[in-house]
């Protein structure tokens, strides 16, 4: 009955939270409503509700990014969440993600919660729903914006001989390193020209072009990524840099067509196992019972 009630208590609250959100639930504050008709406002949100979204992330805020953290590495996730979530150009920062992680906790124990009361299992399959639905929907956000980072390093790993190459023709072409790096960010859409729009903030911010490229290979960690930007930082010392950039970007493409010849290898291999499985069963077959017929005939 206790768990029930709980249950119930938790449902309510998520659910007032949420339509708490909605403008025919709530009533929009005296002051939201002046908002647009004083000067500053913008007609943005003065205050929470007392009850409200936003509220309750100011609250809980401090304590799901402390408890995030520490869960995260306790399942073995080492990497920064702030590192991950920037190198993605996500939009939330870090307490925002939390929150959200530990509102889907709560959901996965109200869940496992209302399974547990309504097929009353022994107590330590109640215990195991209650608990894995929590770990379950935690681990689930986790999961995901690991396999994003993972997959923006694969994509930029992918686009990076193309752009190193153009920065390298724009190079001999008598462009600056800045103006190389802008031309490529404003004519590309994929994963490297994002990355260069945000080192190009960074340097338009006043922070050095050497600095900020360093900020992206620290941020990316892709050695293709580390060895271009070794390279772009010699502009200062180097006189032929365009001819060092073709050169690190046809070796940058070496790797990458090396990569792709070992995975198709493994895919060649893996296609002779099914092969062999299917071969190997009948001529066992077809070996064995003349010889299971001899060993009669031998015992007999």
């Amino acid at each position: 009955m206790t768990l029930l009630l709980a249950s119930a208590v938790a449902l309510w609250l998520g659910s007032t939270l949420l339509l708490s959100e909605l403008r025919w639930f709530s009533r929009r504050p005296l002051g939201e409503r002046l908002a647009p008709y004083v000067p500053g406002g913008m007609g943005r949100r003065t205050r929470a509700g007392l009850l409200s979204v936003e509220s309750f992330r100011e609250a809980v805020g401090p304590l799901a990014r402390s408890l995030g953290s520490r869960f995260s590495r306790l399942v073995g996730v080492g990497e920064d969440l702030d590192r991950r979530l920037r190198r993605v150009h996500a939009h939330l920062d870090v307490t925002e993600f939390r929150v959200r992680q530990i509102g889907w906790a709560l959901g996965g124990f109200g869940i496992g919660a209302l399974l547990a009361v309504g097929a009353r299992p022994p107590a330590a399959v109640s215990v195991l729903l209650i608990l894995g639905g929590m770990a379950l929907a935690f681990l689930l956000l986790e999961h995901q914006v690991t396999a994003a980072s993972s997959r923006w390093q694969r994509s930029l790993y992918l686009e990076l001989p193309v752009i190193a190459e153009q920065i390298g023709m724009l190079l001999g072409s008598g462009y600056s390193v800045v103006g190389a790096l802008d031309r490529v960010a404003r004519r590309g859409h994929g994963s490297a020209a994002r990355d260069l729009r945000r080192v190009l903030a960074r340097i338009r911010q006043g922070v050095d072009e050497h600095t900020a490229l360093r900020e992206w290979s620290e941020l990316a960690d892709v050695d293709a990524v580390e060895r271009l930007v070794a390279v772009l930082t010699l502009n200062r010392e180097a006189s032929d840099l365009g001819r060092l950039i073709g050169t690190e970007a046809r070796a940058i493409r070496r790797d990458v067509h090396r990569e792709l010849l070992e995975k198709m290898e493994r895919r060649g291999q893996q296609v002779w196992i099914p092969v062999t499985v299917a071969t190997l069963v009948p001529g066992v077959l077809f070996i064995g019972i003349p010889f299971f017929s001899a060993l009669d005939g031998f015992l007999l």
